[in-house]
């Protein structure tokens, strides 16, 4: 099941080697055991966890924004924006092998891309269901592992990946510093850390869903949350699509509306796909039980307390782009 090219799996209780026993489990030699389910290692303390509603949502929304499926190259194009142009050349290089550790890896839409990266070996990490997701979309090889763990109790040793890439995530976390934390011990000295997180606009404070739909749905149980945001997008986004040609009125509707869309931001994206994502992130958007907000200055701020070298931080994408390189 596990390449050997890859870092070893470790117990986060002992951080002694895990080894298959030949009965579909993993074990450390002070007895620990972890489930192997569909060739995926469950190295979990608790199965059941705040991620379940974003687990069943990327086994649900398998396809959406994969590029292969869109046939727009958004995924692409954030992650190179986040990597910058001497990792993205870096793991472009044949014959090279960067160990990488894409923590929160969903249903796959920056798994399948760095995988068309030659010089990528990707270790793809998830604490929900998502991975089984994962697992259909970017199939597990040579140059691809599948793990699910909890990204605050990982199961490796420190120091071990190249590059270790998180975006989309942290600010699902408890605590967004302790996750910035973590991860980091996990940079191999000279490697590189790739994070980004939500920050603070107006549409966060203004929007009435937030405020008072939110509450509701993150404590719901996931297949019941599922159904009203599928029936809040059949409801709403008609009225989305009558107004995608005005900005104006497009900013008054989303005070009120519970959707997340995308004619302005991402146009590219035909009419099928406009309500694919409306469904996907609105539902992503309404149940989320963390949500941290996060400036440019605060990311800095914590990249500078781990005495990180080459920090970069701007604001782009969902909020804040950042990137460090580990001291050697």
């Amino acid at each position: 099941m596990q390449n050997k090219s890859f870092p070893s799996l470790v117990c986060f209780y002992d951080q002694t080697v895990l080894k298959e026993n030949g009965d579909s489990k993993l074990c450390c030699e002070k007895g620990h055991t972890y489930p192997i389910i569909d060739g995926i290692p469950r190295v979990l303390e608790n199965p059941s966890n705040y991620a379940n509603a974003f687990g069943l949502q990327w086994n649900i929304y398998r396809l959406t924004q994969l590029d292969s499926y869109s046939k727009v190259p958004v995924s692409r194009n954030r992650l190179k924006r986040c990597l910058g142009e001497d990792l993205w050349q870096l793991l472009s290089k044949p014959g090279k092998r960067v160990e990488i550790l894409e923590v929160g890896c969903g249903a796959g839409r920056f798994t399948e891309v760095l995988l068309n990266l030659p010089g990528a070996s990707v270790t793809s990490i998830d604490l929900s269901s998502a991975v089984d997701a994962n697992l259909v979309n970017c199939p597990i090889s040579d140059m691809h592992r599948i793990i699910q763990c909890d990204l605050n109790n990982l199961p490796f040793l420190i120091e071990e990946f190249d590059i270790v890439i998180c975006l989309g995530v942290i600010q699902h976390t408890p605590s967004p510093e302790k996750t910035i934390h973590d991860l980091y011990k996990s940079v191999k000295p000279g490697g590189h850390l790739v994070i980004d997180h939500y920050t603070h606009n107006l549409s966060h404070y203004t929007k009435f869903s937030e405020h008072f739909i939110r509450p509701i749905l993150k404590r719901m149980n996931p297949d019941k949350a599922v159904r009203v945001t599928k029936f809040f997008t059949k409801l709403f986004f008609p009225l989305h699509r009558l107004v995608k040609n005005n900005r104006f009125l497009q900013i008054i509707l989303s005070r009120f509306s519970p959707l997340l869309t995308y004619y302005h931001s991402l146009p590219e994206l035909n009419d099928q796909l406009q309500y694919e994502w409306s469904e996907l992130d609105t539902h992503d958007y309404l149940t989320d039980y963390y949500k941290h907000l996060r400036s440019k200055y605060a990311i800095n701020k914590c990249l500078l307390n781990l005495n990180a070298d080459n920090i970069w931080v701007e604001k782009g994408g969902n909020g804040v782009e950042a990137r460090c390189k580990k001291s050697i």
